[in-house]
This record gives C-alpha cells, sequence and structure tokens, in this order.
C-alpha cells in the first residue's frame, strides 16, 4: 500500500531528479517549465499534450510549455547524458543488457519531422508515422528507456527545403536505422551504463557491421536472424538447425511473461571461433555460438539467433539474454501509456527529441521508484540447406565442425543445449 509518506519520499526523490538536471536549463523559468512538464507527464492528464499539461500544472495557457518544447534554449541530449547515468545509479547491474529495437509515432499530414506512410512495427502495418530507433537497459533491478534517435527517411534527407522548414540540422544526413543503432550503441557504452550484453530483433542482428561492433567493443551479444542468415558451414541457419538431433533440443524458458514462463524448445551450437575476434594471442576469450527457438504448441515456428558471448557463458545465460528483448517492448508499452510518450503535438525535429526525452526520463523515474518499492518488500502497483558440417556432442554439450576451419571447445555446460 503507497502511503502519504511513501508519496511525499518519492515527490523529494523526484525534486533531487530535478536539482540534478537543473543546470542544464539555464533560467529558472525554463526549470520550472521542465518540472511542470515532467510533473505533468507523471500525472494522470488524459491526453499529455502542452494544453492539457499547462491545464495540470495551473498554467493559464500552453505558451510556457509549447516554448519550453519548440523556442527555448538547452540540449536535449544533454539531458540523455543525465539521465543514462541517473539509471546507471538506480537501475546498473554489472550484467546489464542493452536492448535496440524502433517503434512508430502514427501521425497525420506531411509537415512533422520524418513522417511518411513507412511500415510500423508498432502497427504492424504500412501507416503515417514517426520511426524512432531506442535503446532500454535492462537488469534485475528494472528497465528503462535510455536513448532515441529519430528515422529519416531518403525522401527527407533528401528535400533540404523542407527539412529547413522542420528545422532538421543541416549536418543531418541519411542514415539507416542499423547505422543509427550503431550510433546509439557507441554512446551507451561510452556512459556510465555497466553494459554487458546487448540483444536486439532481426532487423539489427542481421546486419554483419552491427554485430562487428559490438565484437570490437568487447561486448557479448545474442541477436535475432532471419532463418536465410548465413553461417559458418551453412549457407542459411536454419538449415544448420536442420541438422540437429532430436536430443539437442531441451526445454527452457527464457524468463517470465505475463502468463508465467515463456517456455521454449532451445537448441544452441558452438561455432567455429574466428582468430580476429575470438582470441587474445593464442588464447580463446569468446565464444560464438547458433541458437533456435521452437515454439513447443506449433514447432514450425522457430526463430534464429547468433551468440557472441564469454568462454564461461552456459546456454541457459544465452536464452536469458535473448528472452530480454521483451524488456523494451515493455518499455515502449508503459512510457507510451504511462508517461505521454507518443502524445506530443510537436512537428518540428527539436521538438520531437525534447518531448521524447523528457518522457523517457519520466519513465525512467517510474522505473527506479519500482524497484524502490520491491526493495522494500512492498507489492508494486523454406527448405534446409545442405552442408559439410556436422553437429558432434562435446561431454556435455554441442559444437558445429567444420571441415577446414579453426575450432575449438570451451568449457561444458552443465546441461545439454
Amino acid at each position: 500500500m503507497i502511503t502519504e509518506r511513501v508519496a511525499e519520499q518519492w515527490d523529494l526523490e523526484l525534486d533531487d531528479l530535478f536539482v540534478n538536471i537543473g543546470h542544464r536549463f539555464g533560467r529558472v523559468e525554463l526549470r520550472r517549465r521542465m518540472r511542470d512538464y515532467v510533473r505533468g507527464l507523471l500525472a494522470p492528464v488524459a491526453r499529455k499534450n502542452s494544453w492539457q499539461l499547462a491545464e495540470q500544472a495551473g498554467h493559464a495557457t500552453p505558451d510556457g510549455l509549447q516554448h519550453l518544447l519548440a523556442g527555448a534554449k538547452w540540449n536535449p541530449d544533454d539531458i540523455r547524458d543525465d539521465l543514462q547515468e541517473y539509471v546507471a545509479d538506480k537501475l546498473g547491474e554489472n550484467d546489464g543488457v542493452l536492448i535496440i529495437d524502433d517503434t512508430g509515432f502514427i501521425k497525420k499530414g506531411i509537415t512533422s519531422a520524418g513522417v511518411q506512410r513507412q511500415y510500423s512495427g508498432t502497427a504492424g502495418r504500412t501507416e503515417n508515422c514517426q520511426i524512432g530507433v531506442f535503446a532500454a537497459y535492462a537488469s534485475v533491478k528494472g528497465r528503462a528507456l535510455v536513448d532515441r534517435e529519430l528515422y529519416l527517411p531518403k525522401t527527407w534527407t533528401e528535400d533540404r527545403e523542407r527539412c529547413r522548414a522542420a528545422k532538421v540540422p543541416n549536418e543531418r544526413e541519411f542514415a539507416t536505422k542499423g547505422e543509427l543503432a550503431r550510433h546509439i550503441v557507441l554512446r551507451s557504452l561510452a556512459s556510465p551504463l555497466p553494459i554487458a550484453w546487448v540483444t536486439a530483433d532481426a532487423a539489427y542482428g542481421q546486419e554483419s557491421r552491427f554485430r562487428r561492433l559490438l565484437e570490437q567493443s568487447g561486448v557479448g551479444y545474442v541477436l535475432a536472424v532471419p532463418k536465410s542468415q548465413f553461417t559458418v558451414g551453412c549457407p542459411r541457419i536454419e538449415g544448420l538447425f536442420a541438422q540437429a538431433p532430436a536430443e539437442a533440443w531441451e526445454r527452457i524458458s527464457c524468463g517470465d511473461g505475463a502468463k508465467g514462463p515463456r517456455a521454449y524448445h532451445w537448441a544452441a551450437v558452438r561455432l567455429p571461433a574466428v582468430a580476429e575476434f575470438d582470441y587474445q594471442g593464442e588464447v580463446p576469450h569468446r565464444m560464438r555460438w547458433a541458437l533456435a527457438r521452437r515454439s513447443i504448441s506449433k514447432p514450425d515456428e522457430i526463430a534464429y539467433y547468433l551468440a557472441y558471448a564469454p568462454l564461461e557463458a552456459k546456454v541457459q545465460e544465452l536464452v536469458r539474454i535473448a528472452g530480454t528483448r521483451w524488456a523494451i517492448e515493455e518499455c515502449f508499452q508503459a512510457a507510451k501509456n504511462e508517461c505521454g510518450l507518443d502524445q506530443y503535438e510537436v512537428r518540428r525535429y527539436v521538438g520531437w527529441y525534447r518531448h521524447i526525452t523528457l518522457a523517457m526520463l519520466a519513465h525512467a523515474f517510474l522505473a527506479a521508484t519500482a524497484h524502490q518499492v520491491q526493495e522494500k518488500g512492498a507489492t508494486p502497483v523454406g527448405q534446409p540447406g545442405q552442408s559439410s558440417s556436422q553437429w558432434r556432442r562435446f561431454g556435455d554439450s554441442w559444437q558445429l565442425v567444420v571441415p577446414d576451419h579453426r575450432t575449438f571447445v570451451a568449457a561444458e555446460d552443465d546441461t545439454t543445449p
């Protein structure tokens, strides 16, 4: 039960957060408007646009809050940096996971920065929308959004007049979602966030440049890939797992969902090492894996993953990281439902970044508060391809043996993958 004393404590902690970021706003009026805006995003306001947030704050008009988003001098990237430090302090763990994904924001018209008819995974269809690429941080303490980039299609970046009208910076050129994701990962790895793993869906996992960036950065990953993904010893990853013996599949939960443990049949196989990335001198320090997740009730439904992990990593750990990817979907849902992430009415480029960043800050505060409640024990309100490679058992694990490739065996797992 949330008592008045607990509510007062949370209010004080929110004030502490405002004090920590207040120096990013040069004038006292801006600091007050920022506080009112974030408090409004956290309040039970039906529609979290400038008009209703102004009414919640007791303002006669929305002009001040609109100016905060559109005309005032402050840099949302500075707030993003403060947000990452806050999340690292409140939710950070040494085995933390960075999750990359994008989400859509349905919009009318053609003037909002980056808007066009494009596929939105959020809607599950092509819509007139904006797309944002995001990173979430997840640990046993909680999860929160920690970075964002607005995707600008070529129809925008090739029309500089349109960009100027939406206040898109002149230096902003076309970048794919994968390129935006790589920028986000590099920033996150340079931040105070303790990150041991990165995970993402197949749209990002299939990009070799994205995987190489993570390998060069020395961070582990479990990335979804399409069934046509090439892997060592097999032209298609689905063909690799078509060779898997029946005993290679094991029922493992990849985490709890709304209806309990999310259990699937999983198969995992060790892949040959790549000397450039997997060795330190002559000593191996990383292991490559391919994983497959098969539905128990619908065995024809199989998802595939590539993983890059420390030698001591067990299959259960890789499965857990794969399951962590859903945390960003929960972040999107909570940030939209509770903090108005998608309820903005700004059209200009800078306005999008300002609203989104403040909404992320509000969501991070909720995540930190939820962890605090739990700590105190309260109740929180095709056809398979052919291959010359073979699956072979080594002790209690499986390894892919490919002719004429350098391979090695890591420490044995406690269970069969």
